[in-house]
């Protein structure tokens, strides 16, 4: 059963969506102090965490930055202003998601459970197998282990996001192969265009800054993006 924190001061909002989430075979926990959160994460093994905005001690974005620091747990965003720029922050700051408020419960539970489904699901087709059995894409300074969802970069573990994964999967599927924006908001949103059509180049940024010093991922003006890299053969 998939366990999920909530970290939001409104007091009344956790007693109804844990039952709610209860009912889709979800545990959901509650924190309404951005440290007793960050205390919880860090004592207790979840599946996704959710984040208001709007905080004592600190903002949901300082919270969001402060747990990428240490996890690349799925992050969904509560903003109540709903403007776009909170988003774009937040995805910027390494978030997966966002709802704005007010919300529908089954909305929010849609959203969670399409993150969780990502993080269990990758592209299919793949370049070999380690001596282990595991499905892997081995290219010039970069290995992409698909079970056990693992980036090296230069032999060096990189931790990426659920999203970031994803992308990169996908590009790394078909290498050379030019993905419009419209192709990869299929693959991992299927929410508002406008937003995520630029939500797709935050990603496509956050990505490259955690793999350089490789610039293996390429733009294609008015095109979209394509993994440049030669492959080799895995060991």
């Amino acid at each position: 059963m998939p366990r999920i924190l909530l970290i939001d001061d409104d007091e009344h909002l956790a007693a109804p969506l844990t039952t709610y989430f209860a009912r889709f075979g979800c545990t959901l926990e509650s924190a309404v102090r951005p440290s007793e959160g960050l205390a919880k994460l860090r004592a207790g093994q979840y599946d996704a965490a959710i984040l208001d905005v709007m905080l004592p001690e600190m903002d949901g974005f300082a919270l969001c930055r402060e747990i990428r620091k240490e996890s690349d747990i799925p992050i969904v965003m509560l903003t109540a202003r709903g403007e776009v720029m909170d988003r774009v922050v937040g995805l910027e700051l390494g978030a997966d998601d966002y709802v704005p408020k007010p919300f529908e419960p089954r909305e929010l539970v849609a959203r969670v459970q399409t993150i969780l489904r990502r993080q269990r699901s990758t592209p299919t087709v793949a370049n070999g197998h380690g001596n282990n059995g595991t499905q892997l894409r081995v290219f010039d300074g970069l290995s992409i282990d698909l079970d056990r969802r693992q980036v090296l970069r230069q032999g060096e573990r990189v931790e990426l996001t659920g999203t970031e994964f994803e992308l990169l999967a996908l590009l790394a599927a078909e290498p050379g192969k030019v993905f419009s924006r419209d192709d990869i908001l299929n693959r991992l949103r299927g929410h508002e265009a406008e937003l995520y059509t630029r939500a797709v180049d935050i990603v496509v940024s956050r990505l490259r800054k955690k793999l350089e010093p490789l610039d293996c991922i390429k733009t294609l003006r008015n095109a979209g993006y394509a993994l440049a890299v030669a492959r080799s053969e895995p060991a």
